[in-house]
């Protein structure tokens, strides 16, 4: 369903970019601008084992929200430098399928919820402009805040108050395309998240869950609707 409304809105306001004379003719030359973005993400996890398993962790994903802000300063004609802090909430959950140290079914599933505080800094190479298109991509580097929580049956096995660490760092890579309205800009992206720091804490117990984990990464996809 929200998918769909995305469609719809990219559709629509490529349409409405679509005509014969210049929208927003000077906009690139603006030094300095600012705009905000709203969007869907759907968070999942990469998981390196420490020996081999035949029962690899499942997660089954859902779809959340980002909401931010957009700074956005030009270094030249087709290059910008952009900060786009926002907040990103997301749900899933994580099935444990090597079931032989549990005692109970409800043991082997984690719900965990995530409020993400996200700051990525990117470079944008931006295209020649085609009448009122301009095609991108973006490629940067991130931090952010993963405010967690899991439920599950942590305190049965010494683990209350477990959490993912709450600092991680990315790399990301996004394209989209900008439509030049008659009174502002839209610009709908796609974006590939990737972490390359361990999320499981140094200082973990040993436990059932994480014990055969060697290294657990976030990935995230984000389709991003942004106006200036």
């Amino acid at each position: 369903m929200h998918k769909n409304i995305v469609i719809l809105l990219i559709i629509f306001f490529g349409f409405q970019s679509y005509a014969q004379f210049t929208n927003l003719p000077n906009f690139d030359e603006k030094k300095i601008r600012f705009g905000y973005y709203i969007g869907l993400n759907q968070y999942d996890n990469k998981v390196n084992y420490k020996e081999y398993t035949d029962y690899p962790i499942s997660i089954e994903r859902s779809e959340g929200i980002n909401v931010g802000l957009i700074a956005e300063l030009k270094l030249n004609k087709n290059i910008f430098l952009s900060f786009e802090p926002g907040l990103h909430s997301n749900k899933k959950k994580i099935i444990f399928n090597e079931r032989t140290s549990f005692t109970s079914y409800n043991d082997t599933l984690w719900k965990v919820k995530s409020n993400h505080i996200h700051f990525p800094f990117l470079l944008k190479y931006s295209s020649k402009r085609l009448n009122n298109f301009r095609p991108y991509i973006k490629a940067g580097v991130s931090s952010s805040i993963n405010l967690n929580e899991i439920e599950g049956s942590l305190a049965n096995y010494d683990m209350e108050g477990f959490s993912f660490e709450k600092l991680n760092f990315y790399y990301e890579l996004s394209f989209g395309i900008d439509f030049y309205l008659r009174y502002f800009k839209f610009s709908p992206s796609v974006r590939g998240v990737f972490a390359f720091k361990n999320e499981i804490p140094s200082n973990t117990p040993e436990n059932p869950w994480t014990n055969n984990i060697d290294k657990f990464f976030t990935r995230a996809i984000f389709i991003n609707l942004s106006f200036y």
